[in-house]
């Protein structure tokens, strides 16, 4: 074959929502196409990344991704097609108009990518092929907004559209709140239309990244979120294998993963989220891309996705390359995010639908408690083995706190509470010294924080606008280096790495360890 040359796209610059995740696919890309005899040609602007070393691929254009740009380096190097899959949402965007310039996209096509992507044309592929979603509409105004919220029932989730990692998506709980969005929102989303959907409280979210060749569809992962729905998939920590749905839900994962992926004609990398709420599958939404999580799942299952996906673009089949079922393994992994929080004074540490990571890292060991462990020091975070928690939650919360707080005084720690939470615990038996607000008197939780006689804060947010002693007491956790959650599952999770801490030895193992040999085709 003649002209054997093939364009990646990168991701650009690194922020918010663009991670360094991108680089490792952008460079899986480029040693795949490698091993397969093409020419390769990086297109990235970011210095701070790998795929712009000039070992990587053949040759490299420090261009902006721009339609313009990309169209100029495409005229005068005339390659075979353009791999638009590996850089996240900047490359996709440039999918259609690329296609329609006549520019081979290889993978997924710009047609698929595009369905994927228009709400209206994703709706009806959902309704096609019977797959629930969370009742949405767009539009240009508070008018529009408020009629949408009253049909579709608060709370709602709005989002500006064509923005990355979650930028002004906000959720709303009534509708003084949301003309309050829409004027903000205008400045984010400028002439494009604001999105509304019926956001599902306390439902669990699900990632699947999978790998398709139009014929034959394989599961990479499915990852399960700690954190309930509402904290955006990027700041989440997950857990692979899952470690609380049925047989039966992770069943119906699979069917609707597959019928989506058949549809949308997969060629490449997909990732799709879900939301699990009373015991309904609902799809929250496709990505025909590699996603943030493509690093992680090809780590634990051991499957260089991202190459597989390259030499599947460039004409190989699943079955050719020894890949054609989903990996059960037999340890478990934890992806947490790491965030910046550190280095801003002030700042409060809850998170939202609105992406504040900046890295991620990873816990791998045969059970969940060990793999959490792992993660939370990997991230900083360095979880007590005894001494003082101090819980203030919100009153949703305030059940399930209870069986929190009993493991943790079962392994030896004092319990400190605001009144609210105190009462409950007080309720249940189980002893708890009693703060006052810090506006009350002293001393108060601050008091304690700065003389080191916290060691663990479990703070759930009481509403949409935090109090300002709850922003006072998240922002103290970070100056102190205490360590905290503010999720429930976040509690429960971070309980069960203190016992693991506690009770078991922690073995260091290299990731190389936890993988038999691989049994399919990664070079040539």
């Amino acid at each position: 074959m003649e002209n054997k040359k093939v364009i990646i796209l990168g991701g650009g610059p690194n922020r918010i929502g663009q991670g360094i995740e991108f680089d490792y696919c952008c460079c899986q890309a480029a040693f795949a196409l490698k091993e397969e005899a093409y020419e390769t040609i990086m297109v990235n602007c970011n210095p701070e990344t790998v795929s712009t070393d000039y070992d990587t691929s053949d040759k490299l254009y420090f261009e902006p991704l721009t339609l313009e740009d990309v169209l100029e380096i495409i005229r005068k190097e005339n390659p075979l097609g353009v791999i638009v899959q590996f850089g996240g949402q900047t490359p996709l965007n440039l999918s259609v108009p690329l296609r329609e310039c006549g520019v081979n996209i290889l993978g997924t096509s710009a047609e698929s990518i595009d369905i994927a992507e228009d709400r209206k044309k994703f709706k009806q592929l959902l309704d096609k092929l019977g797959l629930l979603q969370p009742e949405s509409g767009t539009t240009f105004d508070f008018d529009g907004a408020k009629e949408l919220a009253r049909k579709i029932g608060y709370p709602v989730l709005v989002r500006p559209s064509y923005v990355l990692g979650g930028r002004g998506m906000e959720i709303v709980y009534d509708e003084s709140t949301l003309e309050r969005y829409i004027v903000e929102a205008a400045a984010v989303s400028g002439e494009h239309p604001i999105l509304v959907d019926k956001f599902l409280e306390d439902a669990i979210e699900v990632d699947v990244d999978m790998i398709g060749d139009r014929e034959d569809f394989v599961i990479g992962g499915i990852m399960e979120h700690i954190e309930e729905a509402g904290i955006h998939s990027g700041d989440s920590a997950m857990v692979l294998p899952t470690y609380t749905l049925s047989q039966d839900m992770l069943n119906r994962i699979r069917e609707a993963s597959c019928k989506m992926a058949r549809e949308l004609k997969l060629l490449g990398l997909m990732n799709i989220q879900y939301a699990i709420k009373d015991e309904k599958l609902y799809v929250l939404e496709v990505n025909p891309r590699a996603s943030r999580t493509v690093p992680f799942v090809s780590k634990v299952i051991g499957v260089p996705l991202a190459k597989l996906a390259t030499k599947i673009m460039i004409g190989k089949k699943i079955k050719e390359l020894g890949f054609t079922k989903e990996i059960s393994v037999k340890h478990v992994a934890v992806k947490e995010s790491v965030f910046p929080f550190n280095r801003f004074s002030g700042v409060d540490v809850i998170l939202g639908p609105e992406m504040k990571s900046t890295g991620e890292v990873m816990g791998i060991d045969k059970d969940f408690g060990s793999a959490f462990l792992k993660s939370q020091l990997a991230a900083g975070q360095r979880l007590p083995v005894k001494g003082n928690v101090f819980l203030s939650v919100r009153d949703k919360d305030k059940r399930a706190v209870v069986l929190v707080a009993k493991k943790l005084k079962d392994l030896g720690f004092n319990l400190y509470a605001t009144s609210g939470t105190a009462e409950a615990l007080k309720k249940n038996g189980m002893p708890v010294k009693v703060l006052p607000k810090i506006n009350e008197g002293r001393p108060n939780i601050l008091d304690l924080m700065k003389d080191g006689k916290i060691q663990l804060v479990i703070n759930t947010p009481s509403g949409r606008i935090p109090r300002r002693d709850e922003v006072d007491i998240r922002s103290h956790v970070v100056l102190y280096n205490i360590a905290y959650t503010t999720t429930i599952s976040g509690a429960q999770a971070t309980v069960n790495g203190i016992e693991t801490l506690i009770k078991k030895k922690i073995n260091v193992k290299s990731i190389q360890e936890y993988h038999k040999k691989p049994k399919i085709k990664t070079d040539a």
